[in-house]
């Protein structure tokens, strides 16, 4: 909002100080999301989900100082990630604590224990690293260019930051879909699985009757949000806060 504010040239003192504020919280938040949040949660899945954990890097053999995979596409069919570019030993040290620890592959559990839709939890656990990584490469570079006193005229950064906003949430989504479709093909892992956890009571017109009201729920509460959304930021602050010959004037 600071950076649409100031893009426009409007309510000066309000958008330097969301800019100011914005940037210093986004840093602090982008960080502790990938530590230690991130880095916890990579361990306990490398505890309890190895197969999981395989999936999720494209992993079909196991081995010692195994790497992240920062560019590759998972091969199902030839059991192998293709085209990969990788971090070496990343994924042993994130997963386990040391380059050295050995990281089990796909090949060593059953296909049936494997997740249903491996492309698809590979690509959403990635983008949802890449987004990470660049909110906080993006927020690194918004603190340097305000300790500079440059970040209001950087229009290129500003621009970057008003754009950005919809990211937070597509990276929230993109992490929901990693959970789900990492934990299939179990409804309580190693114990239920999904396929019995349906209800012999509820026909498949009653499924898909409750899917479609609550697909239209949440597509109007999204409408709304965006609409009340929009309206306040055309609004504006109520004051606007003007700041001259050490004094504050309310208009």
């Amino acid at each position: 909002m600071g950076a649409f504010y100031t893009l426009r040239g409007i309510h000066s003192t309000q958008a330097r100080l969301y800019l100011r504020a914005g940037t210093f919280v986004g840093l602090i938040a982008s960080v502790l999301v990938a530590f230690p949040t991130g880095d916890q949660q990579a361990k306990m899945v490398g505890r309890h989900q190895p197969v999981t954990l395989a999936a999720m890097e494209g992993k079909f053999t196991g081995g010692s100082m195994a790497g992240v995979a920062v560019i590759g596409q998972p091969n199902i069919a030839a059991r192998r990630l293709e085209n990969p570019i990788e971090a070496p030993g990343a994924l042993s040290f994130l997963a386990y604590g040391t380059f050295q620890s050995y990281v089990r592959g796909l090949d060593e559990f059953p296909e049936d224990q494997w997740p249903d839709n491996i492309e698809l939890l590979y690509y959403s656990f990635h983008l949802m690293i890449t987004l990470g990584t660049l909110f906080i490469m993006l927020m690194m570079v918004a603190n340097f260019q305000r300790w500079r006193g440059r970040l209001q005229s950087s229009t290129w950064l500003l621009w970057v930051l008003m754009l950005a906003f919809p990211f937070p949430y597509i990276a929230n989504t993109l992490g929901w879909m990693t959970a789900e479709l990492g934990r299939q093909p179990w409804l309580i892992y190693g114990l239920f699985h999904t396929r019995d956890g349906y209800s012999k009571v509820v026909s498949n017109g009653d499924t898909i009757f409750t899917l479609i009201g609550f697909t239209g729920l949440y597509f109007v509460l999204g409408l709304l949000f965006l609409y009340l959304t929009g309206r306040e930021i055309a609004h504006g602050p109520d004051g606007e806060v003007v700041s001259g010959a050490g004094d504050e004037v309310i208009a």
